[in-house]
């Protein structure tokens, strides 16, 4: 297989001088043949001159390429920026060097769980083999699109949205972050080298669950939120009255049995658990 050739033409410069000058004398013999057919003949060859000449300048500008074919036959890339002559019979195809951005259409995908979500990228490209570019593809810029849309439906099946617990057991793609968006990068990278492409960079641009499950998911994530922080207040309540008794009878304040312990543990987690401020009661009598 071919690979890619850096071509180094004439100076464009030189070659314009050579074609004014065969512009100035074939003007000059045709103006003063005078019936010989010397002048005739050498104002014909000057315009021959001047015509194949004319056709093969070529300007690249910085961060741009021409690959050039003659007859089928790869040739070579001119990468470097400037004026150049060249062969006219080649065919010069322009290939942009620039640093591109891509940013992909929301997809509606399924994540590993089964869950249809919507999921956007954003690819940073560029051209780095431009006979790759030009030759191994039809259209190297609809390549991009189509495999970025596959890379993408690939890593959400690989990944899911989120955990459905609080402790964070494996990587998601709402919490993956850096490690998920290498995973993505390495993914494009591979399947764009075909085309001669440099993923300079690739990563997650919108993330969100579909519309048909977006209620049921924030509910989901709000009862998850809850019960969580229920959950931590629960475990110091019970550290608090822990600490109360311990406190009481190390300082034989009072001498609790086993019922008032219990009446007292019971008083102190409803204070220290509800939503809500609690209202005293005074008792003036005795327990019982």
């Amino acid at each position: 297989m071919e690979k890619e050739k850096i071509k180094s033409p004439a100076s464009g410069y030189t070659a314009l001088v050579v074609m004014l000058l065969a512009f100035a004398l074939a003007i000059f013999l045709l103006a003063t043949f005078n019936q010989q057919v010397f002048g005739l003949v050498g104002g014909i060859a000057c315009i021959f001159i001047f015509s194949f000449i004319a056709p093969g300048f070529l300007v690249v500008n910085p961060n741009e390429s021409s690959v050039l074919t003659l007859f089928g036959a790869y040739k070579g890339t001119l990468k470097q920026n400037g004026f150049y002559w060249l062969n006219p019979f080649l065919l010069k195809k322009k290939i942009s060097l620039r640093a591109r951005n891509f940013n992909s259409e929301l997809l509606k995908v399924n994540d590993k769980l089964g869950n249809p979500i919507n999921i956007g990228i954003v690819l940073v490209w560029k051209v780095e083999e431009t006979f790759k570019a030009a030759f191994q593809v039809d259209d190297y810029n609809r390549f991009v699109e189509i495999q970025s849309e596959s890379a993408v439906r690939k890593l959400a099946g690989h990944y899911a949205y989120d955990n459905f617990d609080d402790a964070q057991t494996e990587i998601t793609l709402r919490s993956g972050g850096e490690e998920v968006n290498h995973v993505l990068e390495k993914e494009l990278s591979e399947r764009l080298l075909i085309a001669g492409i440099n993923v300079i960079e690739a990563r997650i641009a919108h993330l969100a669950y579909s519309a048909e499950i977006a209620q049921a998911m924030l509910k989901r994530q709000q009862a998850t939120a809850v019960v969580a922080a229920r959950a931590k207040i629960v475990e110091g309540a019970v550290s608090m009255v822990e600490m109360a008794l311990e406190k009481l009878e190390e300082k034989k304040l009072v001498s609790l049995d086993s019922e008032r312990k219990a009446v007292m543990v019971s008083n102190l987690l409803v204070v220290l658990c509800s939503d809500k401020d609690a209202s005293p009661v005074v008792n003036t009598g005795t327990l019982y």
